[in-house]
């Protein structure tokens, strides 16, 4: 791979005057362009998203901590960016790979140009760069760790940064959900967003849930009350205490980002302990991965992770096919699940493990993300079945 950028739409970047931001990976390679955003630099693993929307709710995702994004849809900046569509307070991604220039926004939404809010949130990116071959490499080789810079001097210390690059362990064993936790418990309040109003108050509550922040997305939290659930948030190191003093009728596990191994350290004994009481548990993505090795199974890396919002996912019991938002490096290890637990859902990319339920319990998850955002809304129906199966066990 070169660091020349092939794309007939974007300059060359050794054709460029001076360099005022680079991609410097662990191997050595240096990818050459210009620098946007804050004028810093940051380390991670880089990975690709397809998505064609939602941006600023990818940035903003806390299951992005500690990765660097090359979007490979090259109109990144067209609606803008708002106060509305953040995911999270704390942005978690580390910077932002383009192949063209921010877009000029066009969009009645808009209230600051994308380029303003990356420097208002002190990230970096770096546009003219081939997002096709990048993205490429890491679908043939993996996820790449490297380091973002941005310097309108143009003056580099490329072995340094080659080195910083080196030194990052990486995301296998590495434990995340503290860095994007809540650091105390609070009650969540407010619906889902609709074209008429905005953001609407969420229905009289039918049940209170207990939603374990591992690094939670803020849409997940208005599906789950506009499907009526009252719902209160606690860290992601949260005890068991900690979560039944709430009087739960059902827990939720969030998404959330790093080695599930690791988080599980502390985690999975909470979720053995609240799968023995009989509760209701749902999990999304990262809850998905630690409720199956509370379960038993196993995790691992994945050589290519799933990121992007058209990744087709097969209901196994009624055949449906779910158009579904992803974003994940690790999955679920199939042959590792016990007998008890069935698997519900296939990516029909690779056939990998998207949904898991307990046949003896109340207790279901998912690998992808039911609240989009972005993305389809083909999975929404999840959230009114965890309701389901709280009304279910409280009339039993």
């Amino acid at each position: 791979m070169t660091a020349a950028a092939t794309s007939a739409h974007a300059p060359n970047p050794d054709e460029t005057p001076t360099a005022t931001a680079l991609i410097v990976l662990a191997d050595g390679t240096v990818l050459k362009g210009r620098g946007l955003g804050a004028e810093t630099k940051a380390v991670g693993e880089i990975c690709f998203n397809t998505s064609m929307t939602g941006y600023q709710e990818i940035m903003t995702d806390p299951s992005y901590a500690g990765q660097i994004i090359n979007f490979t849809f090259p109109h990144i900046g067209n609606v803008g960016a708002n106060p509305e569509d953040v995911e999270t307070q704390m942005v978690a991604a580390r910077g932002c790979i383009l192949n063209l220039d921010i877009t000029e926004p066009s969009n009645w939404r808009s209230a600051q140009h994308f380029d303003a809010w990356l420097k208002a949130n002190n990230l970096p990116a770096i546009a003219g760069i081939d997002t096709r071959a990048l993205t490429r490499r890491i679908r043939d080789a993996g996820a790449p760790n490297g380091v973002i810079v941005h310097q309108a001097d143009g003056l580099f210390d490329i072995p340094a940064l080659v080195a910083e690059a080196k030194a990052w362990p990486g995301l296998d064993g590495m434990d995340l959900a503290k860095d994007v936790t809540c650091h105390q418990t609070y009650h969540w309040e407010g619906g889902l967003w609709r074209i008429a109003g905005g953001y609407q108050a969420a229905p009289k509550p039918r049940f209170k849930v207990v939603a374990i922040d591992y690094g939670a997305k803020q849409n997940i939290l208005r599906c789950l009350a506009d499907a009526g659930c009252d719902v209160t948030v606690v860290p992601a190191t949260a005890t068991t205490d900690d979560v039944l003093r709430h009087q739960p009728d059902g827990v939720f596990l969030s998404n959330g980002p790093g080695d599930p191994a690791a988080t599980g350290q502390y985690a999975v004994p909470v979720i053995r302990d609240l799968i023995a009481r009989d509760l209701p548990i749902f999990g999304i993505c990262l809850g998905h991965q630690m409720l199956a090795l509370a379960l038993g199974g196993k995790t691992r890396k994945m050589g290519l992770g799933h990121r992007g919002a058209n990744h087709p996912v097969k209901d196994l019991e009624t055949g449906k096919v779910e158009i579904t938002s992803q974003n994940h490096g690790f999955e679920v290890m199939a042959e590792s699940l016990p007998a008890d637990v069935a698997i519900t859902h296939r990516s029909l990319f690779d056939d990998c493990v998207e949904g898991l339920a307990m046949k003896s319990k109340p207790v279901f998850s998912v690998q992808y993300h039911p609240e989009a955002s972005p993305g389809p809304q083909d999975s929404h129906y999840l959230f009114h079945r965890f309701v389901e199966n709280i009304a279910k066990s409280k009339a039993k």
